[in-house]
């Protein structure tokens, strides 16, 4: 799931930072605006940004270049909203690429449009879409949250796979 730090392409590493990148701005000001009008928040959302990180730490190697596991921002996504996550996921992602080498620095647009923006959207779209059908709520949750971490991966197989297409076709 994370893209480790220099395998993107320089073009990729600024191309999904630029995607990324107004996504990140509109989080920003969506948390502001909701740590003003709900202070008492503040407490359960630097929860999630540490479950969060605490949960994407457990490394397990995949394919060549890359890493995955659980991220956390589904649930955080389903308490929040989606746009909120982008920037504790930046957080989160910025905090691996420094502190234990999870990702990178040139990376970090490409894993957050992967981890931060798609994993949020996932999850978010597909717990209020159940909840709509009165689905079972457990049952919502759960598939959100699993939605969420596997539409991560599939974003990072395409950017993989666009950063290093095959020669044969």
């Amino acid at each position: 799931m994370h893209i480790m730090e220099g395998f993107l392409p320089v073009k990729d590493a600024v191309i999904w930072t630029g995607v990324s990148l107004p996504f990140l701005v509109y989080g920003t000001m969506k948390i502001k605006k909701t740590m003003n009008e709900k202070s008492d928040y503040k407490l359960l959302l630097g929860f999630v940004a540490a479950f969060c990180f605490v949960l994407s730490s457990l490394k397990i190697p995949s394919v060549t270049g890359s890493c995955s596991h659980p991220t956390g921002v589904g649930l955080g996504a389903i308490l929040f909203g989606a746009s909120v996550m982008v920037p504790i996921g930046f957080i989160v992602l910025l905090f691996q690429a420094i502190l234990i080498a999870h990702g990178g620095i040139t990376t970090l647009g490409a894993n957050l449009f992967s981890m931060g923006i798609v994993g949020p959207f996932v999850a978010y779209f597909i717990y209020h879409t159940f909840n709509r059908l009165n689905v079972n709520k457990s049952f919502s949750i759960f598939f959100a949250i699993f939605l969420s971490d596997l539409f991560t991966y599939i974003v990072t197989s395409f950017q993989l796979a666009l950063a290093f297409p095959d020669q044969v076709g």
